[in-house]
């Protein structure tokens, strides 16, 4: 793995002073300038939902569904 120091050279690098601070009035260098500024997340990769919640919530819709239908026929009655 190739990795890039993220720190700024200050001979390389202008508007910076010696030591790497930034003088008043210069716009020090912006995140995306740094490529490998954060760790690589792996170990939490986006999956969805599960089935297990999914088929919860399905099966209390359902149920309130039946409820109110069931509610509205005794009221017609």
């Amino acid at each position: 793995m190739n990795h890039i120091n993220p720190d700024p050279e200050p001979e390389r690098t202008t508007g910076l002073e010696p030591g790497g601070s930034v003088p008043p009035g210069e716009t020090p260098p912006a995140e995306s300038s740094m490529p490998e500024a954060g760790p690589r997340e792996t170990h939490n990769p986006p999956k969805g939902w599960a089935k297990g919640p999914v088929l919860v919530i399905l099966v209390l819709a359902v149920l309130c569904a039946a409820f109110f239908l069931t509610y509205a026929i005794v009221l017609m009655v």
